[in-house]
């Protein structure tokens, strides 16, 4: 009896410090998403202005066509996640991107762990980047990817290069919904768009850089940006879907709490009756005795 008390005591204790982890990671990326939530808002305003210097330039610009040359280079990159206790995002994530990836993409890829998911489907990574520990991390990944594409551009001739980008976001009701968009090139009904939208300014827009030099500089942070807001994304989803396996194991580690508690109520129950049974045959026994002697 003593020593299945001691061994309930254990797991008790235990998983009441497994309560504790679980908790902690929790909280962790309740915490964690904020900061996350508020740069992909932020790299969207930003966004925002450089779509109007597009728009700006455009306006002033001959007609430019918008579909890349079949000689392009085809760039994919998927946001993976190194940082573990966030289910199969990773798996879930290369299986949706899989099958808009071609033998002749160049496949960047973000985290080693979604490396080795697109390795497992027998698709080849041509370089990795390592995701982000923090916010401050997310222009840096966004800067590397960006020096990337722009190698990239330099090899392929007529420098034309098409990017697409694989991530997870946040969907209807917290689910997350992949999200596979193509960057370059510029889409056919946003360059239509900026054309046939009005300039609200009454001073029509005036630039003094070369054509050409502008309008690379604008697609440039029309990536970087992108970029970010990709990576951004990418980090609350993951944060919450980590939110929501740890919501789940602290119900487990509850409901197993309450089972210990249980049995061990159970056994000092058992143990208290076992006791006072004793008492009473050792108290009738002792009567008898007594009855014996006087007899």
């Amino acid at each position: 009896m003593t020593q299945s008390l001691e061994v309930l005591a254990r797991r008790t204790t235990s998983m009441q410090g497994i309560r504790s982890v679980v908790h902690t990671m929790k909280s962790l990326s309740v915490i964690n998403a904020a900061p996350y939530e508020q740069a992909a808002r932020a790299i969207e305003a930003y966004h925002q202005t450089v779509l109007t210097g597009l728009h700006a330039f455009l306006s002033q610009s001959p007609p430019m066509k918008a579909q890349a040359s079949r000689s392009a280079s085809q760039v994919i990159i998927v946001f993976g996640s190194d940082h573990g206790l966030c289910g199969n995002y990773n798996d879930a994530l290369a299986a949706q991107a899989a099958p808009n990836i071609d033998p002749e993409k160049i496949v960047l890829c973000v985290g080693a762990q979604m490396a080795g998911a697109l390795s497992d489907l027998g698709i080849k990574v041509e370089k990795t980047f390592m995701p982000p520990a923090s916010v401050d991390g997310i222009g840096r990944l966004a800067n590397l990817l960006t020096l990337e594409l722009d190698g990239i551009r330099m090899k392929t001739p007529g420098s034309d290069i098409a990017v697409t980008v694989a991530f997870f976001a946040q969907g209807a009701q917290g689910l997350q919904t992949a999200e596979i968009k193509p960057l370059l090139p510029l889409d056919a009904g946003l360059i239509e768009g900026f054309r046939s939208k009005p300039w609200v300014s009454r001073s029509l827009p005036f630039f003094t850089m070369p054509p050409d030099d502008l309008f690379l500089a604008l697609i440039h942070e029309h990536l970087f940006a992108s970029l970010y807001r990709a990576a951004a994304e990418a980090m609350v989803t993951e944060n919450a879907a980590r939110l929501a396996l740890m919501q789940q194991a602290e119900q487990s580690v509850d409901d197993r709490l309450d089972a210990l508690k249980a049995d061990t109520r159970a056994m000092r129950q058992s143990e208290i009756t076992n006791e006072l049974l004793d008492v009473i045959i050792g108290f009738e026994a002792l009567k008898k005795d007594k009855r014996r002697k006087r007899g």
